[in-house]
């Protein structure tokens, strides 16, 4: 409680009697905005031997506007949200960089066992086919010839087991995932990039971040043993690498608003250009990703068996009863076998197999998002139509005025068509 007090001379008063006296000062009306209740001081004339007035503040609250502390309080919980969300898309980017170098570094690596591996098993072919004639051509015998024939034969056997694991891992095509998967890193860390500085990131974001980090750590894992993608599969199937589509579709409704940059003629288009992909594009990679990966299982078939047959003629050599066949299957197996394995994994076939299934992949991803975008019902959760429009055209090499003319003979009848015979891409 506030206590003022003052003195005055109270010569005019009689000190027999006070008076008691309640004094209440009124303070000018503020804004509506805020209330605020000034004290009321109580003035008490008392028998004071000096004189004095006790003056009492009888209330000391003062009320104010209830919303402002409320929304200074929201505010303030919005601002550290969007802190935090902040500060984990960056966690993220971290992981992601360091994503990046990581398959960098390892795509290097496996691309130096392809170059590094070849030399070496050219080399120990050479030589074995060498040391087998050399002790055909021999004319003594014992053990100079024994010599050269077991060498030969080691060297053909050491070629055959390093061929089989070789063909089993297909080091081009370990180095071309990597590749594939150190591009695609980057490309999710520009889009992270994107999304801090032109606008104020969500929890969805995040969320997002997150699930396409894992699915392309599902696509391209950086182990050999358990995890490593199968390199001569059954059944051929287009890259997949980014998750999963878990929005909520709505249905589409009846009525077309012309908003967002979609409208009729638009979606019509995206219809044709979608149908183009999937019927033409991608069954087309997906087709040359079978042819290849045919030729690549006869030669990963025919290396080890030709520098097997070329083992068992450098055993041969000298025998009686085999004249000079065995050198003969040593030696011209061994070339055969040298040739197959140049084909094979100096023409990095398995890096074509997975350079079509990686277009195949690309493909199917654009067909999801196309399909995706058209079958939201509301176009105003949509992506902007002429940016999506100018996003499809470019990802296929064309203009927006070629993309058109693609659309609208695509939409003609199936005899022009088939006269046609147009890609939508004009990438690859």
């Amino acid at each position: 409680m506030a206590t003022l007090q003052a003195s005055f001379c109270s010569s005019s008063f009689s000190s027999a009697s006070f008076k008691k006296t309640k004094t209440t000062l009124h303070t000018p009306k503020f804004q509506k905005s805020s209330h605020l209740s000034v004290p009321r001081l109580l003035v008490d004339e008392q028998s004071q031997p000096n004189g004095l007035l006790n003056l009492t503040a009888t209330s000391t609250h003062i009320e104010r506007n209830p919303n402002f502390k409320n929304t200074r309080r929201s505010k303030g919980s919005e601002a550290i949200s969007d802190s935090k969300l902040v500060q984990e898309l960056y966690a993220i980017m971290e992981i992601v960089s360091d994503r990046v170098e990581m398959h960098k570094n390892i795509c290097a690596q496996r691309d130096n066992w392809n170059g590094l591996l070849l030399n070496s098993l050219n080399g120990m072919t050479a030589t074995a086919a060498i040391m087998a004639g050399l002790a055909a051509v021999s004319g003594s015998g014992g053990a100079p010839i024994l010599a050269l024939k077991l060498s030969s034969s080691l060297l053909y056997m050491a070629v055959t087991g390093i061929l089989l694991v070789m063909n089993k891992i297909q080091p081009s095509q370990l180095a071309e995932e990597q590749r594939n998967a150190s591009r695609l890193f980057k490309r999710l860390h520009e889009e992270i990039k994107t999304t801090l500085v032109l606008k104020t990131p969500t929890s969805n974001d995040v969320k997002v971040a997150m699930e396409k980090v894992l699915a392309l750590d599902k696509a391209y894992p950086l182990p050999l043993l358990g995890t490593m993608i199968e390199k001569f599969p059954s059944l051929v199937k287009p890259a997949v690498w980014w998750p999963e589509e878990s929005k909520p579709q709505h249905e589409e409704t009846s009525e077309k608003v012309e908003r967002n940059g979609w409208d009729e003629k638009l979606e019509e288009e995206m219809k044709e250009i979608l149908g183009v992909v999937r019927g033409k594009d991608a069954a087309e990679y997906v087709r040359l990703s079978n042819v290849v990966l045919k030729v690549n299982k006869i030669l990963a078939f025919c290396g080890p068996l030709l520098t097997g047959f070329a083992a068992a003629g450098a055993g041969l050599v000298g025998l009686t009863g085999f004249g000079s066949w065995g050198a003969v299957l040593a030696v011209v197996f061994g070339a055969l076998a040298s040739v197959v394995n140049t084909l094979e994994h100096g023409g990095q076939v398995g890096m074509v197999f997975e350079m079509y299934r990686s277009s195949a992949g690309f493909f199917k991803l654009m067909e999801e998002t196309i399909e995706s975008t058209l079958k939201e019902g509301e176009v105003g959760e949509r992506e902007n139509g002429e940016l999506f429009e100018v996003k499809v055209a470019l990802q296929l090499g064309r203009s927006l005025a070629e993309l058109r003319d693609l659309a609208s003979s695509s939409s003609l009848s199936s005899s022009l068509k088939q006269a046609k015979e147009e890609f939508a891409s004009k990438l690859f």
